[in-house]
């Protein structure tokens, strides 16, 4: 992907992905997301959104290494983790960045546990995020990125209070909503958690992989 600046282990995995060329949202977005701006992002599922979030958080943390989490990312359920998880796997193949998901069938348990030893990049669903924040007591003082995924189904089920009470317990992070169209509710939400935003959005029909299919670009 020609991208400024991209980290040259991400560059790699992405080719070897067939990720050869960056569509129009990660041309775009990048040197916002790279800046620590707060954004929110705007395209219809299937146009790459998570790949996106993927390359981006990747980029962004691969330098650095800490105990603690230093990316939080909220999907809408089970499934959008692990293909979240698979993604990270992907490209991040040439990185040592540890990532690990959580969702409501899970152990908390063992999910505590396993996040105590150490993790870069924490991928769970709102709920079960929620309560690791009210009871696992892990450090999020070094959170760098907050990012909503499926923003859109998320808020129709109301977990806006959630997500909230996750953020307003982060002190400073970069802030940034996906989403496929910009609602009263996602408008409502950024108002209280986002920093002065700049606003994506990508029209329908635009070249862009699929994100959950990644290898059928063939650019």
């Amino acid at each position: 992907m020609k991208l400024k600046k991209l980290n040259e282990n991400l560059k790699q995995a992405l080719i070897e992905n067939g990720l050869t060329e960056a569509n129009e949202m990660q041309q775009d977005t990048f040197s916002t997301i790279k800046s620590g701006s707060d954004c929110i992002i705007l395209s219809e599922s299937g146009t790459g959104k998570s790949t996106t979030i993927v390359l981006n958080v990747i980029q962004q943390l691969v330098c650095e290494g800490e105990e603690s989490p230093r990316a939080l990312i909220i999907v809408e359920d089970k499934a959008k983790v692990l293909a979240m998880e698979e993604m990270f796997e992907k490209l991040g193949k040439y990185t040592d960045l540890r990532v690990y998901g959580v969702h409501d069938k899970g152990d908390m348990e063992y999910d505590k546990n396993y996040i105590s030893t150490g993790i870069d990049v924490l991928i769970g669903t709102p709920k079960k995020l929620s309560d690791m924040f009210t009871t696992a007591g892990f450090n999020i003082n070094r959170l760098k990125m907050f990012v909503l995924d499926d923003s859109d189904p998320i808020l129709k089920l109301r977990y806006e209070t959630k997500i909230m009470r996750m953020s307003n317990s982060i002190t400073k992070t970069q802030r940034i909503i996906f989403a496929d169209h910009l609602t009263d509710r996602i408008e409502i939400l950024a108002d209280k958690m986002l920093l002065e935003p700049l606003i994506f959005e990508f029209e329908e029909g635009d070249e862009e992989e699929d994100e959950d299919e990644e290898n059928e670009e063939e650019n």
